[in-house]
């Protein structure tokens, strides 16, 4: 069931790309945005193994321009209270005290609300903007109660939701700050823009969830291209080789360290069907010698 959810979310994307290509119109502007707003774009990495090698990141990343940085998954959370504190506090060494610095705990807690609990005094201390992810998307008392005791540090979440009622309801019960919705999960970018405007009701930021190609990162864009509060997008710092090589054309970042969706026809973005050829894998489907399916042409 859940890769019908990803079907249907990538089908959905591409007639919106479509449409945008046959109206000549981005699809931000479809949606009824009259402009885009100018977002911060995070770079979005993983921690290092030692505490030593995520401060080195962070300054990596900090020397490529970007002002913010999330860092995820890793050893955090797999060890100690006091590792995950040296993790922490290297990474905010590393980017410095201007810097914008998110936690990604990538779900590590499972239900355990007081071993998510007992990361916050490190965070309050290091100044984290968010905490990413302590729970799964469906524990929604555990986020409930753990935001009660995160009165410096909002939570963030809703990557996995594959509906918009799931993240309207984390949204609701579940006290986050930030939902980041991924429209290669939700349903597409229909379902990503009704919660980005439902968040915006609530007082909550809304953010992009993607970590692949520029194709994603546009389409993530859209939904809340024109949404000025909601100013913060995370960006692809470490996509495998197909992702880098499968568009022409890029979201770069600007001089100011800014991002913001294309202003042209759908996503804006052009896939590089030459360098999809060499992925491609040979495959034909048959049922009772009729083909259902055979590798296009490309």
């Amino acid at each position: 069931m859940l890769q019908s959810d990803l079907l249907i979310s990538g089908i959905e994307i591409a007639l919106w790309d479509c449409l945008g290509r046959a109206k000549e119109e981005p699809i931000w502007k479809l949606l009824g945005y009259n402009k885009t707003e100018r977002k911060l774009p995070y770079a979005s990495v993983l921690f290092g193994d030692t505490a030593a090698e995520t401060k080195q990141k962070a300054v990596d990343m900090r020397s490529k321009g970007f002002k913010a940085i999330k860092f995820g998954w890793g050893p955090f959370g797999l060890t100690t209270v006091e590792d995950d504190a040296a993790h922490i506090h290297a990474a905010r060494e590393g980017i410095g005290a201007d810097g914008y610095l998110m936690i990604d705990a990538g779900t590590v807690f499972k239900d355990d609300v007081e071993a998510a609990a007992n990361r916050l005094p490190a965070l309050a201390e290091a100044n984290v903007y968010w905490y990413e992810e302590p729970f799964d998307g469906y524990a929604l008392a555990e986020y409930g109660a753990l935001a009660k005791r995160s009165s410096k540090v909002k939570l963030a979440g809703g990557e996995g939701a594959h509906n918009a009622f799931q993240a309207e309801q984390l949204i609701d019960y579940g006290g986050v700050g930030f939902i980041q919705i991924d429209t290669g999960y939700v349903g597409g970018i229909g379902n990503a823009y009704r919660v980005a405007q439902y968040a915006t009701s609530k007082g909550v930021k809304y953010v992009n969830h993607t970590f692949t190609s520029q194709s994603a990162l546009s389409s993530s864009l859209q939904p809340f291209a024109g949404l000025k509060e909601s100013n913060i997008t995370e960006y692809p710092m470490e996509p495998k080789a197909l992702c880098q090589e499968l568009t022409v054309n890029r979201i770069d970042v600007g001089s100011d360290g800014m991002i913001e969706a294309p202003d042209a026809p759908g996503t804006g973005i052009t896939i590089n069907t030459a360098a999809v050829k060499k992925y491609l894998v040979e495959a034909e489907i048959k049922v009772k010698g009729k083909t259902l399916y055979s590798t296009p042409t490309v």
